[in-house]
C-alpha cells in the first residue's frame, strides 16, 4: 500500500502533467487514500480537471475538492449572459429535452433543475454546461422519473457490464429498487469503477446510483 506521502507526491506529479491546468496555486493533502486538494484557480474546468487528475493516481481512494473558482476580469460573465449561455447548450447538447430542464444563476454558480428519462442524460447536461466562460459551480438537481420495472434494471445493467471490454461483471453485483441502483463488488481501478457506475447511469429508469464498489490497487 502506497504511504501518504508517495500519494501526494503522485497527486502533484499529476496535476503538473496535466495541460489543461495551472496548478501553482493548488495544495495536496493525502490521508488514509483520500486526496484533498484546495486553494484555487481561475475557472471551474481547472477545478473539475484537478478532480479527474487527483482521480487517475494509483492508490486513491476518493478525492475531496475544495478548490475556490476565483475568476478574473477575464473570465467574468454577468449572470443573465452566463444564464443564456447554458440554456443554448442545454438545447445543443440535448435538443428533444432540454425544455424540460430549468436553469439558475446566481453569482456565477448555476443550478440544474427538471426531470429527464435517464441518468445519462442527467449526466449529460451537466456537461454541457460545465465549460461555460464564467462559471464558478454546478449543482445539478434534475431527477430522473423511472419507467421501467427494478428487475429490468437491474439485467440491463448486469447485460451491459458483460458487454464491456473494460469492465469485469463476475467481480459487480447489482441492486435495483424503485429506480435506485446499488453497486458493490471489487474493481482494480478507480478507472473501472467510474466505468461501472456510468454504465449504470445509462440504463433507462435509473434515478440514482449508489457506488459502493471498493478499489484494490494490489
Amino acid at each position: 500500500m502506497k504511504s501518504n506521502s508517495d500519494i501526494k507526491r503522485d497527486v502533484e506529479s499529476e496535476l503538473r502533467w496535466a495541460p489543461e491546468l495551472d496548478e501553482t496555486d493548488i495544495a495536496v493533502k493525502a490521508t488514509n487514500g483520500v486526496a484533498t486538494l484546495t486553494g484555487f484557480v481561475k475557472t471551474y474546468m481547472e477545478k473539475y480537471a484537478a478532480e479527474k487528475a487527483a482521480k487517475r493516481v494509483k492508490g486513491v481512494e476518493a478525492v475531496a475538492n475544495d478548490i475556490e473558482v476565483r475568476l478574473s476580469s477575464d473570465f467574468s460573465v454577468p449572470d443573465p449572459e452566463l444564464a443564456r449561455n447554458a440554456v443554448q447548450a442545454l438545447r445543443t447538447e440535448l435538443p428533444f429535452v432540454h425544455d424540460r430542464i430549468k436553469v439558475l444563476v446566481d453569482h456565477g454558480r448555476i443550478t440544474l433543475e427538471g426531470s429527464l428519462d435517464f441518468g445519462y442524460q442527467r449526466g449529460w447536461a451537466e456537461r454541457a454546461v460545465r465549460n461555460l466562460k464564467g462559471m464558478k459551480s454546478i449543482i445539478n438537481l434534475i431527477v430522473v422519473t423511472p419507467r421501467v420495472q427494478p428487475s429490468d434494471v437491474k439485467k440491463k445493467i448486469q447485460a451491459a457490464f458483460m458487454r464491456s471490454a473494460q469492465l469485469d461483471a463476475n467481480r459487480i453485483s447489482v441492486e435495483a429498487d424503485e429506480g435506485e441502483v446499488i453497486l458493490r463488488g471489487n474493481v482494480r481501478s478507480w478507472a473501472e469503477r467510474e466505468e461501472a457506475q456510468e454504465t449504470a447511469w445509462a440504463a433507462p429508469g435509473v434515478t440514482q446510483v449508489k457506488n459502493e464498489i471498493s478499489v484494490s490497487f494490489v
